[in-house]
């Protein structure tokens, strides 16, 4: 579609017809010869003395040609364009952060398959994260490694292969062996901070409790409060152990709570593939739709155009004058 960015400047046309009707013709003051007696003279000639002043008279084509050259710099002025059919985009509202504990005890051999076999916990994970992830094509995702201190593996980004390519890679031990809970809640505040999007989603995932962290995970989550992230905690390991290994319902159910998520607790991958389609289902895909039309700039032709046309006129115009003078001479 063809259109003009200044389409109030087309007024501009008639100004040239308008100065021709209102403002008058120049007048100069030249030298001239003085007669002795010029009344008799022009009185013996039979004429009648008036005011001496020549007006130069425009031909019909300096008028056409100027007039045409005119027309197309007030079009150009009026800046043309064609503005090319409408992109859309379709930008993420919400960001997901996924928080995998990969300390030691993640390749403990309890965990119940749907065929009845049992793998360790970091497969089931791996399996059931890779699902969750193919299902969330419409949101950026990132992941970070919980070991001895908290890595970033994957910043927030729309190439979901990679991040399932980096899911399925993972390896007990990777990142340490302890956990340092607290201070990976800091790592996605610090994640989280570097994004605009209105939603922002931390899915925590841990079997056993905080052993390594500068930071207490209340604390961390305090913060992740005040920065509107919200962290749903899911714990995959016993509640009954001692030590290290025992996994702290208590603190993650906290976190959860005091960031407006919930807490899940999965004993098998049957429940925590429920999990997570559970935590799809409560954060539905949101983008939001951006359009907008390329436009290409065409002023430069009918600007073109009113120069080759003076070009071509006047320079008609001074050949005609040399070969004139030729023929004088």
């Amino acid at each position: 579609m063809y259109q003009l960015d200044f389409p109030w400047l087309l007024l501009l046309l008639p100004v040239p017809l308008l100065a021709w009707w209102l403002i008058p013709p120049h007048r100069e003051a030249s030298a001239s010869i003085r007669l002795p007696f010029f009344d008799q003279v022009a009185r013996a000639a039979g004429i009648e003395p008036t005011e001496g002043s020549v007006i130069p008279k425009r031909s019909w084509p300096q008028t056409i040609m100027e007039g045409i050259a005119w027309c197309l710099i007030v079009l150009a002025l009026a800046r043309p364009q064609f503005v090319e059919p409408p992109l859309e985009k379709l930008e993420p509202q919400r960001d997901i952060l996924l928080a995998l504990d990969l300390s030691q005890s993640m390749e403990t051999r309890d965990f119940a398959a749907p065929d009845g076999t049992i793998l360790t916990r970091l497969d089931a994970v791996r399996t059931v994260v890779s699902d969750f992830v193919s299902k969330r094509s419409k949101d950026r995702l990132g992941l970070i490694a919980i070991g001895d201190a908290p890595y970033p593996l994957a910043p927030f980004t729309m190439d979901h292969p990679l991040v399932q390519t980096l899911v399925e890679g993972l390896v007990p031990g990777i990142a340490g062996p302890r956990t340092a809970l607290g201070d990976s809640l800091g790592l996605a505040v610090r994640m989280f901070e570097k994004t605009s999007v209105p939603q922002k989603v931390l899915i925590l995932l841990t079997d056993g409790n905080d052993t390594a962290s500068k930071m207490p995970p209340l604390k961390a989550a305090e913060i992740a409060k005040g920065k509107g992230i919200v962290i749903h905690a899911i714990g995959i390991g016993d509640p009954s152990a001692t030590g290290e290994d025992k996994l702290d319902t208590a603190t993650l159910q906290k976190i959860a709570t005091e960031t407006g998520g919930r807490y899940f607790f999965g004993g098998g991958q049957t429940a925590l593939a429920a999990i997570y389609e559970e935590i799809d289902r409560i954060t539905p895909e949101d983008q939001k739709s951006l359009s907008w039309r390329p436009r290409r700039e065409l002023f430069y032709w009918p600007l073109g155009a009113s120069i080759v046309v003076l070009t071509v006129w006047y320079g008609f115009i001074g050949l005609s004058c040399l070969l004139n003078r030729r023929r004088s001479a």
